[in-house]
């Protein structure tokens, strides 16, 4: 985890929250763009100098708009984000001193984000009997959690043979008929149990969607994992209704006005492993709502 080692007479402003989050990132390359706003978030409630929760509140929210302008996984850090505050405020806070008050919710939000944290290892466990000895998996972009289950079963002596999607022209085009399986990560995962996620750019897009038409077309199992704190209150029905804040991003290495992100349609997605159990995509809901109750 990411220790906080400078303290700020007037609180921590803005500029030192993204600073901090950017260094949580650079200390430890692994940890989720999520985790690392919510640890940012954590440290920044214990510096802040509001004097009121209400104050408190909306100087955390002014926070999570600059954090999610300065990183391209837009999707999962507002998600983990929006979750943080529901979670750290589920319960009434009657106490009249503001500083006892404060420290609950920062009690609370260790809680969120030690849970947050052990989620990927979690899946990972959730996902071992579904990775058999001797599968061959694609896999699309770069996701931790995913790193995570092959780690897992390399561990466990299991033998794989896995492949990564390239989209550069001389290195293009997909081998569909020789995997078993594809097992992808998500940037958020959407109320109908569809899923948002990074493209790979060069010249065009090749994205998760794509993917996936293709591993239903091939009749094989599309898997998704991803960690709860990603799921977002938001119902896409096609590309169109992603929020443009999800899907560009000034940090892209994309040129033009490539998307970064794709959405992918729960009819393609066989299921999903969270923290929270395996779920199929018409679940997704149902865990969504308990996670806002």
């Amino acid at each position: 985890m990411c220790m906080g080692n400078e303290s700020y007479q007037f609180g921590m402003d803005n500029e030192a929250a993204v600073q901090f989050f950017k260094k949580c990132i650079v200390d430890d390359p692994g940890m989720s763009t999520a985790v690392a706003a919510i640890q940012t978030l954590l440290e920044f409630m214990n510096q802040n100098s509001a004097e009121t929760l209400s104050e408190l509140r909306e100087n955390l929210k002014s926070v999570i708009d600059v954090l999610t302008k300065t990183e391209g996984s837009v999707a999962s850090i507002s998600s983990g984000c929006e979750l943080f505050l529901r979670f750290i405020t589920l319960a009434s806070l009657d106490n009249p001193d503001f500083q006892e008050c404060k420290r609950v919710l920062v009690e609370r939000g260790q809680l969120y984000l030690k849970r947050a944290a052990s989620a990927r290892t979690k899946i990972a466990k959730l996902c071992h009997s579904f990775i058999k000895d001797g599968a061959t998996i694609l896999t699309h972009s770069r996701s931790r959690v995913v790193f995570e289950i092959l780690k897992m079963a390399d561990e466990q002596k299991k033998r794989l043979n896995v492949y990564i999607t390239e989209s550069c022209p001389d290195k293009s085009g997909y081998i569909m008929e020789k995997v078993d399986l594809v097992l992808v990560g998500a940037e958020g995962v959407v109320e109908s149990g569809g899923i948002i996620n990074k493209v790979r750019c060069f010249i065009s897009c090749i994205g998760t969607y794509q993917m996936a038409v293709m591993t239903k077309a091939a009749n094989k199992p599309f898997y998704v994992v991803a960690e709860s704190f990603k799921f977002l209150r938001l119902y896409p029905l096609n590309q169109e209704d992603v929020p443009n804040s999800f899907k560009f991003s000034d940090n892209s290495t994309c040129s033009g006005n490539h998307p970064v992100v794709d959405y992918t349609p729960p009819s393609y997605i066989t299921l999903l492993f969270t923290d929270l159990g395996v779920l199929t995509p018409s679940a997704v809901s149902d865990e969504l709502i308990k996670l806002y109750l």
